[in-house]
Order: structure tokens, then C-alpha cells, then sequence
């Protein structure tokens, strides 16, 4: 698969297909704790996110697959075996199809298009320093495209683990995406569920499904970055005043 992490589609001993990142992947092992704990969060607050699974690799499939390798500078080493992360692929490669870029016209046929204002909420909160990244699809005689929003791993800035806010950090690149966003107000289903849904219950329970391995068995780490995400719950509001204040102006019908 294409990006920086070097994903790979496989299909799974249950049938279904996943997009898995491998601990050795060139962006860092944390980025699978990030997939997990981000996309664990999203589904939460009802975004539309795939599902997501730790996916165990055997060192036997990987040493009879030629193509399960990392190209690390001018070499390449095979992937790394055990706990991986793993995306669900939104159906089956021969019957879905999927898109990471649409058309300006066809925007109007993506019938789920408002929630990437509740996915800028969450990357506000998650302090995604990459720019929202998502797949459209649909199967078969579909005429209406559905969005998934995927790629987590550069919340809470990468494998740094910090929040280094930004006014245009986490926006979708085609604007137009936004055009229900016509004040503060416009986020707030989003941003009730960031306030008052996600306890820190809910930190502790995807907390543990996180195999220790994703983030070098740094259990004090991880802990100091739930409490600063909990922290963080009340400042998503400003932070998208100040991403409707900038130069940039992604919300074309704020006024």
C-alpha cells in the first residue's frame, strides 16, 4: 500500500481484509499504538472509521512471502513478526472500489460528507499534525459514495507524543468538504461527545488493549499522554476558532 508506514493488504484467517502496519515500519513502533488508540476514540464518538484489530503475523508467512518487506534506505528488511495493526479494508478488493481522491463534483455524492467537521474536531483534540487522510467507496450498482477516515498515526504528533497545535494542522485538503460549517456551533455534536463522552474509563479500557510492544513496555509514557489528552477535552473549541481564523480560510461559509 502507498504512504510512509509501508502497509501491506492481507487477508485474514476470518476472511476479511485489513491494510496492517508492521512494528518495524519506517515511521516508528508508537505509530501502531497511535492507529489503535485513535481509531479506538474515533469509533467512539461515531466517526466513520474502520475497524480495528491487532493482527498477528507468523514469522512462517513472512519468511515464505517475498513482498512482506520494509525498504529501509537503500536496503530492505523482511517485516518484523507477532502483534501488528490492522485497518479493515471496506470489503473485498474485487467487488468494492475504493478511492483516496474524488472529484470536486462528486463531493455532492458522499453521503456521510458532514462528518469530516466531527473528524477535524477529533484531530483538533488528537493533535494530528498530518492532513486528514480518507478512502471513498462503494460496492456494487452503489451510486452514493461512503468516506472512511483512516491513517491515525501522526496523532499526538507522531512517535513524539506531544501537541503541538497548529491552526491548519488536520484539515482535509479539498475545502469544500467543510461547507456545513457555518459557525462554532456546527461541531457540536462532535465536540459534546469529546467533552462528556469519553471518560477516562474509556482511556483505561483501550489503554489496555494495547500490546506493550507498540510502545517499547514505556507504560509511564503512555500514561502521561492520556492525561494530557484529558486535559485537552475543553480546548478543541479554540482551536477551531483559530483554524476559521486563518489565512487559509477552509470554512468558506463561516461568517
Amino acid at each position: 500500500m502507498r504512504g510512509g508506514a509501508q502497509s501491506h493488504l492481507m487477508r485474514c484467517e476470518d476472511g476479511a481484509y485489513f491494510v496492517v502496519k508492521f512494528q518495524n515500519n519506517p515511521q516508528g513502533v508508537r505509530i501502531l499504538a497511535n492507529e489503535l488508540l485513535a481509531t479506538r476514540l474515533a469509533a467512539r464518538m461515531g466517526l466513520p472509521t474502520p475497524r480495528a484489530e491487532v493482527v498477528g503475523v507468523p514469522q512462517e508467512l513472512i519468511a515464505d512471502t517475498e513482498d512482506l518487506v520494509m525498504q529501509l534506505g537503500r536496503g530492505r528488511a523482511p517485516c518484523k513478526p507477532g502483534r501488528q495493526f490492522g485497518s479493515r479494508y471496506p470489503g473485498s478488493p474485487a467487488d468494492t472500489s475504493v478511492f483516496d481522491f474524488l472529484p470536486d463534483a462528486a463531493y455532492e455524492e458522499v453521503e456521510n460528507i458532514a462528518e469530516f467537521a466531527g473528524m477535524l474536531a477529533f484531530d483538533k483534540w488528537t493533535c494530528n499534525t498530518n492532513g486528514r487522510q480518507a478512502i471513498f467507496f462503494r460496492s456494487g450498482e452503489e451510486r452514493k459514495y461512503r468516506v472512511q477516515m483512516i491513517d491515525n498515526g501522526f496523532c499526538f504528533n507522531a512517535s513524539e507524543w506531544n501537541f503541538p497545535d497548529a491552526p491548519l494542522r488536520g484539515i482535509y485538503m479539498r475545502h469544500r468538504v467543510y461547507a456545513g460549517v457555518t459557525s462554532i456551533e456546527s461541531f457540536d455534536p462532535w465536540l459534546s461527545r469529546i467533552e462528556s463522552r469519553i471518560g477516562e474509563e474509556a482511556l483505561d479500557e483501550i489503554q489496555s488493549e494495547i500490546p506493550p510492544e507498540w510502545y517499547d513496555d514505556d507504560a509511564d509514557a503512555l500514561e502521561q499522554l492520556l492525561e494530557h489528552l484529558w486535559r485537552r477535552r475543553f480546548l478543541v473549541r479554540e482551536l477551531l476558532v483559530s483554524t476559521w481564523k486563518s489565512t487559509a480560510q477552509p470554512f468558506l461559509n463561516w461568517k
